[in-house]
């Protein structure tokens, strides 16, 4: 995901009865901005790349725009530079920002790019989409695939 992620970003009064599904339709990723990695995601996602975490950090990562901390560089075009062939490179551990978007923060306007579907909370529960209000954005089952 490429949001800026900062102060004046931070989670908008949330639906609780509602969970956003994510459909992967991979609008957010391709947003300029900054994709916030914290120490213990940039460890995960070194070892996920097979890389040493100095490499990971020298070859993906820039200085945040508020210089408080690292995030993803993008592409040119302003695509997160994890987004490869339709994908998430890193899907399985992609950076707590991107899982918990558009449900844990999002922004004004969010739902006119995004194609994430909401679910009631209780049935986004029972289909394991949530557990004990954490995030599960990387359950298999997509937005699409609910009726």
């Amino acid at each position: 995901m490429l949001f800026q992620f900062d102060a004046a970003w931070l989670p908008r009064a949330m639906e609780k009865d509602i969970w956003y599904q994510c459909d992967r339709c991979l609008a957010c990723c391709k947003w300029p901005g900054d994709v916030r990695v914290e120490d213990h995601e940039i460890d995960a996602i070194a070892g996920f790349l097979e890389l040493e975490v100095d490499d990971f950090i020298q070859k993906y990562t820039r200085l945040r725009m508020n210089r408080t901390g690292l995030s993803l560089i993008e592409k040119d075009n302003h695509e997160c530079i994890m987004l490869e062939n339709g994908g998430c490179k890193i899907q399985s551990v992609k950076p707590f920002q991107c899982k918990g978007f558009p449900n844990r923060w999002n922004f004004d306007g969010w739902q006119k790019v995004c194609q994430a579907k909401a679910v009631p909370m209780n049935e986004a529960i029972s289909l394991g989409l949530v557990e004990d209000e954490d995030l599960s954005a990387n359950h298999v089952l997509r937005g699409s695939d609910l009726p």
